[in-house]
């Protein structure tokens, strides 16, 4: 089809006719988290979902309340028709425990969340060149200017 786009692009040079193009949708994966109990508030859920224009998968996990959706949609109104089920949901908060540098920071640490997993937050992210990374950087093995007195 490429060939085709740019011959159709060349003659409407020439013509001056202009079409609105439409706006490419991304395929992305949205997490959602929405507190499921039974089978039915399951079943609804992903009705609701897999029902929606551009979806491929749907993925659910009730033990962590979980839904993962993946296709061409916006993740706002994939929120929105999971909330018209009636169900409290809200995007996925929480990021897996290795990927955070201080996963005991406050706001980070949350009991709720699943095993594993700990709540996005600002303050578990690394500062660059914070002093706490200087002075620990000193006595590092990797660094070759260490201190030898150790």
């Amino acid at each position: 089809m490429g060939a085709l786009d740019s011959l159709s692009e060349y003659i409407s040079d020439y013509f001056h006719v202009s079409r609105k193009r439409k706006k490419r949708k991304v395929k992305q994966t949205v997490n959602i988290k929405v507190k499921m109990d039974c089978d039915g508030c399951e079943r609804r859920v992903k009705n609701a979902v897999s029902s929606m224009k551009g979806v491929e998968t749907v993925e659910l996990n009730r033990k962590i309340h979980k839904v993962t959706v993946s296709g061409y949609v916006e993740p706002k109104k994939v929120l929105k028709r999971v909330e018209r089920t009636g169900k409290k949901a809200e995007m996925w908060p929480y990021v897996p425990y290795n990927v955070v540098a201080y996963p005991y920071a406050v706001g980070a640490y949350d009991k709720k969340a699943p095993a594993g997993y700990v709540r996005k937050s600002e303050h578990s992210q690394p500062v660059p060149g914070a002093p706490d990374d200087v002075i620990m950087s000193l006595f590092s093995d990797e660094n070759p200017n260490a201190c030898t007195v150790m």
